[in-house]
Formats: C-alpha cells, structure tokens, sequence
C-alpha cells in the first residue's frame, strides 16, 4: 500500500492554546482535538456543511497586520502580536482553520449567543423528556443542560406539529421534536443516493416530508435515526422497546457481506434489542445498511437447534458427539465450511482436515452490491479460509468436485458447518450415499437428513475474527449467551480434532492465537489483544490476482459514494 502522504498542518489557537491541525480543519474538529467541545446540531462530519442550527457559534480572531506594510502590530503590554476580535460571532463548522486564526468557545458573547439558540429550539419543542424515545442519546437534552438558561421566557402555546408518521417501513416521525437540522436530508441525498426527504411550509410551520409519491424505503433509512440528534427520526422497530441506558454494548461486525461493516449490539438479559452502526472511517464511516440491523431476529427465531440428533431422534450431546467421531475416524471424509465461520474455526477446520487427509470447500454466496456497504460477496469470511489456507482457490456456488467424489465412492462421511448441501448442488442421491453430519444453528433439509446433527451458535454468541474485502482483519465479541444446548462451533471442531489427532488445541478463542501467530505467517506480529478496534490490513498480495466477487479489494469513498479500488 502506498502510505498517506503528511497533510499541511496549520497552527490555530483556541481559547489561549495552540493546536496544529490538517489544512481544512474546521473549528468543531479542532476544538475537539483540545479536548473543547462545540455543540452543535446540523453539522456531522461526513456530510456537507449548512450551518442552518447556530449552535456552534464563536468568536474569532486573526492577528493584527499593517495594512500597507503587512507587517504585525505588536501589543504595548505583551510584546505579542495583537489580535483583531471580530464584533459579530461565526460559526465553528463552516469556519476552516487558517495560520493564525484565534477562537475563542468560553466568552459572554459566546455563552448568550447559545442561550438564544436553545431558546428558540425549544420554543415549539414539547418538554416531555421522560417519554421521549430519544431520551438518554439526545443531544438537545443534554447542550439544554450545558448551555440553555435552565428556564423560559416563552407563555405562548406551543405550535403542535405530526405525530408518529410513517416515512417508510422503517422510520417513523414525531415531527414536534423536529429542529430542522436537514441532516436525514443531506444524508438521504449524499450518502444514501435517495432524495426523497425535504422541508414544506415556513418558519415555526416548517415539516419534514418525504417528497410526492416517494418514501423513505431505500437500505440506508434507519441511519437517518442514527444521525437525528433529537426524538424526532425513530426506528419504528425499536421504538419504545427499551431505555437505552438499560442495554449493554458489544462492539460487533456486520456478517451479511465482506464489507465487514462495524457495529453495536445493544442487548439487556440475554436479548438483543437493536444493532447500530460503529464509526470506523477505514470501512464503513458511520453508516450500515438496514438490512444488518435486522440479523438480530434470527437468534429467537422460530426453528432455531437447541438438540443433538442421532438419524433425526433426539440425543444426549456426548453421544452425539461420539457417533460423530466415530464417523469422521471411518475415513472417506469431506469438509463443507462456511464463509461465515470465523478465521479461528475456519483454522481449526483446516487442522481437522489435515489431520483426516480430507479435501475441503466452502460455498459461495453471490448477490448485487449497491456500490455503498453491500458487497456481492455475501460471505464475510472468505479472505478468512483463503489466509488461513482452508481453501485454495475462491468457492463457487455449486459443489460439482464433491457431487463427483461422492459418486466415485471416494466421500462417505460429509461435515458441513451450517450449509445446506442440497442447494449448493448435491442431489438427493448423492446425500443418501454419505453420512452428514450437520453443524447448524436452524432447522432446515440438513439438520433432518443428518446422520448426526449438533447444534451450534450464532455470531452474536461467540466472539472471533473475520478478514473483510480490504484484507482487513477485524474482531467481534460476544453479546448474548447462546440456548440451552447449543454449543460453540469452535469447541465442537477442537474437540473434533483432539479425538481424531490427539492434539491439544483448545476451543478458546484467545488460547487458539498463540497457535494462529505461529502457524500463519500474516498473524505473526499480531495478538488479539492488541488488534485495534478499527482493524488491522493484511498483506494481500499473495491473493491479488484472484476475481473476488467484487472485482478488486474495495473501499467506501464517501466522496464518490462508489466503491472504488484501494
């Protein structure tokens, strides 16, 4: 890769102390560099600056020069350069940092400029914070606490604006709680390619719509929610559901695609209540699609395995767990992983494989990529089986070299990890010559034709490893505890491995790095533990020429909004 080149750093001072920043920094970044916070509503820094709330305003300086010598005119008393205070506030966001320039964030002028702003946000605001949706992440709570008067002036009644409207299948709209920030519209326009939000009627009348014959339906909708600052965008799935304060985050990966998107997973007892977006400008900004927040269903999903089977009846997990021994000791045996198998159990299916001196593939899983956070590698994990050498070439869809192998007679034993043999091309035939054994987490043809079927986790319920389509290495954990009899995936193939080989590798996924450090050379200077929360790039090049599914590694470009070659 071809390293960043140094940007222009420009001196500026904020409130008596100097940073240096990139050229182009705005106030709001580079107060925040010092520790200084701006409030501020409609900015975000990954859409385009308006400057319509006001709330960011500030007063500036620039050094004081001679006009016809240009040369600086000192202060009497100091020595130092003086500073020409403008009469008038500006605003943080749209104020870019030049050599020189002076802020200053804590002045009376400052201080009333906010409490005016406030003012007029809550003059048609309803004050009923405790049954507010947003409450507990609403930025107009909290800068009314650190920045409003603390009482109003306003005696008039209130303009009661829509209630609980429907913008699309996903967002609803309390539009009384609505301060006109236009970000939902920036972003429906920038990010999401969708312009279908705006503003109708005038001042205190002013309301968010979705324009004539449009809704708000598009597979980025639900982060219009993420990026409302107050109550007024909510997720018509997790309205009123939960407090958020209740809920417990766990940082996670999206595992619908190789984007590898960053996440959230906010759970309280055992149950998840909602995904959201993690920021990580290296893969996904801010943003994820819908559809990832949506993965969470399937985990009390009506059909989901909480027995071990033994030729479709009911069995004690140790026996099952025997018998599928015993089968993978007869020999003649074949792997099906999946690219949604973590690099630590993809390693471990690779050692089992080894071990038996049985071929092993993986499925692939082919849709249409948007160009924004959908790639059309709908597996998350396969730079993970190519990295851990599980596999040697890219999958295909169909498993025509183990269809071949099971009519030679060559293949009498089939463990597949959660994939359905029937629909990547095996014949009804073909499943009768072979004993399967199934590891899956939902019912379906697999787990009732098993010779043995134990049933696993989900991505939710385990913690580990995925290499995205950047060759990015990124970590998940845990949320939630799995059912009552299901069992890790990774426990299941190290304990697989210990009775087939003997060998002492563990199903504890921190344990089984020392072994992944050793054995493969790209995790060699890395330890989960050090692995940063934004990931960490791989060496691909051993792998460069291979037709991904998405042509080259791709990364987001918030600029283009495309997906666009590193």
């Amino acid at each position: 890769m071809i390293a960043p080149t140094q940007p222009d750093l420009i001196t500026v001072n904020i409130d008596g102390r100097e940073i240096a920043v990139p050229k182009g920094t705005n106030v709001i970044e580079a107060a925040r560099r010092l520790g200084i916070e701006v409030p501020h509503y409609c900015y975000h820094p990954k859409l385009t600056i308006v400057g319509n709330c006001r709330m960011c305003l500030v007063e500036m300086g620039l050094p004081a020069v001679d006009p016809a010598t240009k040369t600086p005119i000192l202060d009497a008393a100091t020595g130092k350069q003086k500073v020409n205070w403008m009469p008038r506030p500006t605003i943080g966001c749209a104020t870019n940092a030049s050599p020189g320039l002076h802020i200053r964030t804590t002045t009376p002028l400052v201080k009333e400029c906010r409490e005016g702003v406030m003012e007029f946000l809550l003059i048609n605001h309803p004050l009923d914070c405790p049954i507010c949706d947003q409450a507990g992440e609403c930025s107009l709570q909290e800068h009314a606490t650190g920045y409003g008067r603390g009482y109003s002036r306003f005696i008039e009644d209130k303009n009661v604006k829509p209630k609980r409207t429907q913008l699309g299948p996903r967002v609803t709209l309390d539009d009384e709680r609505c301060i006109l920030c236009s970000r939902c519209v920036r972003f429906s326009q920038e990010i999401a390619k969708d312009d279908v939000l705006g503003f109708i009627d005038r001042g205190s009348y002013s309301t968010l719509t979705c324009y004539p014959g449009k809704k708000l339906e598009n597979n980025y909708s639900l982060n219009t929610v993420d990026i409302c600052p107050v109550g007024a965008l909510t997720s018509t799935d997790f309205r009123f559901k939960m407090r958020v304060w209740f809920l417990k985050q766990t940082d996670s990966i999206d595992p619908e695609s190789s984007v590898g998107c960053n996440t959230v997973v906010w759970s309280r007892e055992g149950v998840i209540y909602r995904i959201t977006p993690r920021s990580n400008d290296e893969v996904n900004d801010a943003w994820m699609p819908d559809s990832g927040r949506e993965l969470y269903k399937r985990v009390r999903a009506a059909g989901r395995l909480t027995e071990a089977k033994i030729g479709g009846g009911s069995a004690p997990p140790e026996a099952a767990l025997a018998k599928a021994v015993q089968l993978l000791k007869a020999g003649a045996v074949a792997f099906v992983a999946s690219g949604h198998c973590s690099v630590e159990e993809q390693f471990l299916t690779k050692k089992l494989a080894d071990a038996l001196q049985a071929p092993a593939w993986l499925v692939s899983r082919v849709g249409k990529g948007d160009g924004i956070l959908l790639s059309a590698d709908r597996n998350p994990n396969v730079r993970g089986a190519l990295v851990t050498g599980l596999i040697k070439e890219l999958p295909s869809a169909q498993l025509t070299a183990l269809a071949a192998k099971i009519d030679a007679g060559e293949i009498k034993t089939v463990l597949s990890i959660g994939e359905d043999l029937a629909a990547a091309g095996l014949t009804a035939a073909q499943l009768k010559k072979v004993s399967i054994i199934y590891l899956g987490t939902r019912a379906n043809a697999m787990s009732a034709a098993a010779a043995v079927m134990l049933p696993t986790l989900k991505v939710f319920e385990k913690s580990g490893t995925f290499i995205n389509q950047q060759f990015r290495l990124q970590k998940f954990s845990k949320a939630v505890p799995g059912p009552a009899g299901a069992t890790d995936d990774l426990v299941l193939l190290a304990k697989f491995l210990t009775a087939v080989s003997g060998g002492t590798l563990t199903g504890d996924v921190d344990a089984l790095w020392t072994t992944l450090k050793a054995e493969i050379p790209q995790f060699s200077a890395i330890t989960l533990a050090s692995l940063p929360a934004t990931g960490l790039l791989l060496d691909r090049t051993p792998w460069a020429g291979l037709p991904f599914a998405e042509g080259e590694t791709l990364h987001y470009k918030p600029a283009q909004l495309t997906a666009a070659t590193t």
